[in-house]
C-alpha cells in the first residue's frame, strides 16, 4: 500500500498547512481546538531494518510562532507509543481522548513549557527500532503513535513533525507515511490561500459526513474527487460544528479525496484554527494520510456520474 510513498513533514508540502495546533487544557474551545489533544500514527514498512526518529519543530510554548492568550503559561506533553494495541485498540482510533487512547507501550515522553530553547528549532525523539511498534497486516508495517496533549494553560502550541532516519536532520524514511483521524490545524493568514486534507475512501464506503469545527464562517470549503469537481460544504461558526454529507459513487472508492480550505480574497482572518474529521455510513472514522494514497485526486471530466 505504501511502497511508492516517502514519508514527509507533517503537515506536508502538498497539504499547504502551516502548523498543527494544540491548546492548553484551560483554553476556550472557540479558539479552535475541541479537545486539546491530537494523535498521529506513523507507519514503518516491515522491510525497514534501520532505526528512525520522530522530530518536532518548535515544541515549546512561546516565541514568534505560538498563539498567546494573555501571557504564555502553557505546557504541552508529547508522548510516543508502540507495542501491542498501540493502534489496534479501538480507543486509540477515536477522535476524543477518552478510554484507553494511550494504549500500547510508552516509549518516550517529554513536556514542553514556556522556553526559548527550542523556539523555531527541532527536538528529536528516538532512536526507535521498527519492531518496537505494533505490526498491523493491513499496512504491512509497524505502527507508532504520538500524542500531543495540552496539560496546562490556555495558549496555542503550533508545531510540525518529521519522521526521519537521522537525529540531526530531516531525511525521509522510504515507504513511510503518517495519518490521523482528526486534524486540528492552523490556516494561513494569507488571502486566497488553499490548504488541503486528504481522506482515504475504501471500497466499503457508501457515504461520508464531513465534520468541521470552529471555522469562523471564513472563506469556503470544497470537496474534490475523481467525480466531484468542487462541491461546497456548509461552514461552521465560532465554537460550533457543522456536518456535510456526500454520497460516494463507485469511481470514488479506493481513492483519496481532497478537502480544500480556501481563504477569502478580502479581509482574511488571522490566527484561524479549526478541526476536521470524517465518518462513513457506519460512523467509522476515515484516516487522513499526509502523503495521499494514490496521489492527489483530480476531477475526471470523462466520468459519467450516476446519482443515487
Amino acid at each position: 500500500m505504501f511502497s511508492s510513498v516517502k514519508s514527509q513533514p507533517v503537515p506536508t508540502v502538498e497539504e499547504n498547512i502551516p502548523y498543527l495546533v494544540t491548546f492548553g487544557k484551560n483554553a476556550d474551545q472557540s479558539w479552535g481546538d475541541d479537545d486539546f489533544c491530537q494523535t498521529f500514527f506513523f507507519v514503518v514498512p516491515k522491510s525497514t531494518t534501520i532505526p528512525f526518529y520522530l522530530r518536532i519543530f518548535d515544541p515549546d510554548v512561546g516565541g514568534a510562532i505560538d498563539e498567546v492568550r494573555g501571557i504564555f503559561d502553557t505546557k504541552v506533553k508529547f508522548s510516543v507509543y508502540g507495542g501491542k494495541e498501540c493502534f489496534s485498540n479501538k480507543d486509540a482510533r477515536q477522535t476524543n481522548p477518552i478510554g484507553n487512547y494511550k494504549s500500547g507501550n510508552l516509549l518516550f515522553s517529554k513536556t514542553f513549557g514556556v522556553s526559548s530553547k527550542y523556539d523555531e528549532k527541532w527536538y528529536t525523539f528516538g532512536p526507535f527500532n521498527p519492531s518496537e511498534g505494533e505490526y498491523v497486516k493491513k499496512f504491512d508495517g509497524y505502527l507508532f503513535k504520538i500524542i500531543a496533549e495540552g496539560v496546562e494553560g490556555n495558549d496555542g502550541n503550533l508545531y510540525q513533525y518529521f519522521f526521519s532516519t537521522k537525529s540531526n536532520k530531516n531525511i525521509a524514511l522510504e515507504g513511510g507515511n503518517a495519518f490521523t483521524y482528526e486534524y486540528t490545524f492552523r490556516l494561513s493568514d494569507k488571502a486566497k490561500h488553499i490548504s488541503h486534507i486528504y481522506p482515504f475512501v475504501d471500497d466499503k464506503v457508501l457515504s461520508i459526513k464531513i465534520h468541521i469545527f470552529d471555522w469562523d464562517n471564513e472563506g469556503y470549503v470544497r470537496v474534490v474527487s475523481n467525480s466531484k469537481k468542487g462541491e461546497k460544504c456548509q461552514l461552521s461558526g465560532e465554537g460550533h460544528w457543522t456536518v456535510n454529507e456526500f454520497n460516494i459513487v463507485d469511481e470514488e472508492k479506493n481513492s483519496t479525496f481532497d478537502v480544500q480550505f480556501i481563504k477569502p480574497s478580502i479581509n482574511p482572518i488571522k490566527n484561524n484554527n479549526g478541526v476536521l474529521y470524517i465518518t462513513n455510513q457506519y460512523n467509522e472514522f476515515l484516516p487522513f494520510y499526509t502523503s495521499p494514497i494514490g496521489g492527489i485526486p483530480k476531477y475526471r471530466y470523462n466520468i459519467n456520474v450516476i446519482k443515487h
